[in-house]
């Protein structure tokens, strides 16, 4: 492989701090580095600044619901077509509501259509799904990580059969992931969501990737990960029928896939540099 080192440079606007991750060896990290060396010859990262469970919990919880029901006003404003907003980051049914409008309004993986749709409301249709997210990431013990999305790169590349043998069941912090970029939700998704809302379409198992990663700064144990595996696989059970006469049999390995790790951070104490310096400068490959 011809680089075995990635460097993400962190800044609080004055400061600058680079922390080193070294790639792992898997057949996903070179063509993930091919989409990320793409995306960066056109486009800059979307938000630079979209980091998640820093700060205390109250805060966060406030910052959530600021920023979600903002993004309902201004869809409103130019059409009033979401009925609710979010008064609790615990109300799961009005976020799997909110991504569902999002889902309809916004359109299907590089199937929007934008027809007289002001850019201030495509932002907040797009955001709305990150909002749910980020709700949901409060919701759920808030645990800290930080994502890095072009948007604007079209999602065409799909991971092929093998590529799911190096996905992992438990998560490690500091460890760099591949991002889930399709619109819907994955079997998981839908096993901790309970979604009552989701189009027959938006059932997504991973497929397509794209240069879009997050990095994790939590552990989660063998024993955590079987119990959510079991969950997984009792979901699926219970609703055999909808995804067999959608192709897909337990266990298809796109069905049970959650994390692909590409690269792992050299020094975990850098992450106390990292919750200084909430602003990804750069990310390049040495």
């Amino acid at each position: 492989m011809k680089y075995t080192k990635l460097l993400i440079t962190y800044t609080d606007g004055q400061d600058q701090f680079v922390v080193p991750f070294t790639l792992r060896k898997n057949p996903v990290v070179p063509k993930w580095i091919e989409r990320v060396e793409t995306a960066k010859q056109q486009y800059t990262i979307d938000d630079p600044g979209r980091f998640y469970g820093f700060g205390s919990i109250e805060e966060q919880r406030q910052d959530s619901l600021d920023r979600i029901n903002h993004c309902i006003a201004v869809i409103n404003d130019w059409k009033p077509i979401v009925e609710r907003t979010l008064e609790s980051v615990d109300d799961q049914d009005t976020l799997n509501y909110l991504h569902h409008i999002f889902e309809i309004h916004h359109g299907m993986l590089d199937q929007q259509e934008w027809i007289d749709t002001p850019e201030d409301v495509r932002k907040a249709l797009a955001d709305l799904n990150i909002c749910v997210h980020r709700c949901e990431s409060v919701s759920r013990g808030a645990h800290p990580r930080h994502v890095v999305t072009w948007f604007g790169l079209p999602k065409t590349k799909q991971l092929v059969i093998e590529d799911f043998n190096y996905f992992e069941q438990t998560v490690t912090s500091g460890t760099v992931y591949l991002n889930y970029v399709e619109i819907g939700k994955t079997l998981a998704d839908l096993t901790r969501d309970r979604d009552q809302y989701i189009g027959d379409n938006a059932f997504r198992p991973y497929n397509y990737y794209s240069a879009d990663f997050n990095i994790k700064f939590w552990s989660t144990d063998r024993r955590q990960a079987d119990q959510e595996y079991a969950n997984i696989r009792e979901y699926y059970a219970q609703h055999r029928d909808f995804f067999e006469q959608r192709g897909w049999h337990w266990p298809d390995k796109q069905l049970v896939a959650e994390h692909c790790p590409l690269a792992d951070i050299d020094n975990l104490d850098h992450v106390k540099e990292i919750e200084q310096r909430r602003w990804v400068q750069s990310v390049i490959f040495e």
